[in-house]
């Protein structure tokens, strides 16, 4: 687990920053699911809940918290966007997401445009997609 006391990396370009319920236990099924690195945590004040959380997937950003209703951020599940990630053994990509409880939604198959490409989706509600484009022959 990463310092609670790490200056946060800096982040540039558009970065993804999630909201979930249970985002301690979010980015440990990150790490079993994709392969995370967590780099920084900053618990909130009542001790259940995380304020921040900075995870690195496939080599990209992803930011994180609870939500916090009592702020005017409640939790409100999201079908409007899908965190994809382009991975070089899909196959293995995919089982591992799977067997730490992933669901797929759509299965993994040959795609019209050349990848290899599906859709899962967490115990936290976020809908991730997996492609891998075919190696030059």
């Amino acid at each position: 687990m990463a310092s609670e006391t790490m200056t946060p990396p800096t982040v540039t370009g558009v970065t993804p920053y999630i909201n979930v319920q249970g985002a301690s236990d979010a980015s440990a099924f990150y790490q079993k699911a994709f392969g995370a690195q967590e780099l920084m945590r900053m618990p909130a004040q009542d001790g259940k809940r995380l304020m921040h959380c900075h995870l690195v997937i496939n080599g990209g950003p992803l930011l994180m918290s609870d939500c916090w209703p009592e702020e005017g951020y409640p939790y409100e599940p999201s079908r409007s966007f899908t965190m994809h990630l382009q991975v070089d053994d899909i196959d293995a990509w995919w089982t591992r997401a799977v067997e730490a409880g992933a669901t797929p939604v759509m299965p993994l198959a040959d795609m019209f445009w050349g990848d290899r490409y599906g859709t899962l989706r967490d115990p936290f509600g976020v809908t991730w997609s997996l492609g891998q484009t075919p190696k030059s022959a």
